[in-house]
């Protein structure tokens, strides 16, 4: 079975919770949901018009400090960056202004400008998007042709942990989560990519591109 993150030939079936079956890579340990079972893009774009993350919502702008604050601690003054995945409210580019970076937006729902992927940037933001790429062995060849050498990609997901708990893990049952990392499988991708990956706190993988 083809591993969707790695693209090896490792992976094998896991568990099978409810009608949906996942798969686990015995070379990177991603868990993925088997492709014929991931979402339609409609059913996707009805489920991210359901967020209503706004910025003037403390709780919210502190859950982004955890990945915004040792992201600004490794930037340059001024530097420019990607907030890749924005969805409908983009308040981490807004943080990350106010620190006086300039932020482009993308996201394929609310943010489709094909323009911001032709630029190069000094850092990527990618929060609670990774766990929704059908093709992430793809997405993260793309991140690294838009990242500058000597810039960093941070990226936030829930890392997965104790299989006995998958099947209730409130993570797996949203809809249109098809990929699951542990810290394992973010540092493999570290490596296959040249990057250096730093882990500064639960659930945030910062990555430097020498």
């Amino acid at each position: 079975m083809r591993c969707p993150v790695c693209e090896g030939q490792e992976g094998r079936p896991f568990q099978v919770v409810g009608e949906r079956a996942y798969g686990r890579c015995e070379r990177c340990e991603a868990t993925f949901l088997f492709p014929d079972q991931r979402p339609s893009i409609k059913a996707e774009r009805a489920e991210y018009a359901l967020h209503q993350n706004t910025d003037d919502d403390d709780g919210y702008r502190s859950f982004l400090a955890r990945l915004a604050t040792p992201l600004l601690q490794r930037l340059r003054p001024r530097s420019d960056g990607l907030d890749f995945g924005c969805g409908p409210g983009p308040v981490l580019a807004g943080m990350l202004r106010e620190a006086g970076h300039t932020v482009a937006l993308y996201d394929p729902f609310f943010h489709p400008d094909g323009a911001t992927l032709e630029a190069t940037y000094d850092f990527i933001t990618c929060t609670e998007v990774a766990e929704h790429f059908h093709d992430p062995a793809t997405e993260f060849r793309r991140l690294d042709r838009l990242l500058r050498p000597g810039g960093w990609l941070a990226l936030m997901t829930r890392f997965q942990t104790d299989d006995t708990r998958f099947a209730q893990w409130h993570y797996r049952r949203d809809p249109t989560h098809v990929v699951f990392y542990r810290e394992a499988t973010l540092r493999w991708l570290a490596r296959h990519h040249g990057w250096r990956a730093e882990v500064p706190c639960p659930n945030v993988v910062l990555m430097y591109k020498p």
